[in-house]
């Protein structure tokens, strides 16, 4: 079980360390308080498989990725173009009602209109 906790506790602080954030701003994107992440690094404990979950969708990577020791922040990044980084470098600086209302305008652009002949 340490072991388990030292893995989760570091990969989580790793994934930290390579995108600059601070726990509060890991806490801002995986919507939760900052004294219960913070608690978890303080106390030395492993987080709910819920509590990790949201930490994975803050740090915008699956549970998959989380676990595969090879994957870092640059490898997930290498797949992107600029445009994209900057894209989604835009797109976590957003609050979450910010995000949603990004994500429902990019939704009304990828449908199909039809073409208008003049």
């Amino acid at each position: 079980m340490e072991q388990e906790k030292n893995f989760i506790l570091t990969r989580i602080q790793q994934f930290l360390n390579e995108r600059g954030w601070t726990i509060y701003r890991l806490a801002k994107e995986a919507d939760l308080a900052y004294s219960s992440l913070n608690n978890i690094f303080v106390r030395n404990t492993v987080p709910s498989v819920i509590t990790l979950e949201k930490i994975c969708s803050g740090l915008q990577i699956s549970l998959t990725q989380f676990f595969d020791e090879q994957t870092t922040v640059t490898e997930l990044s290498d797949i992107l173009n600029d445009a994209e980084r900057e894209v989604i470098a835009m797109y976590r600086n957003l609050n979450n009602n910010d995000k949603e209302l990004l994500k429902a305008y990019l939704m009304g652009l990828n449908k199909k209109l039809p073409e208008i002949s003049e």
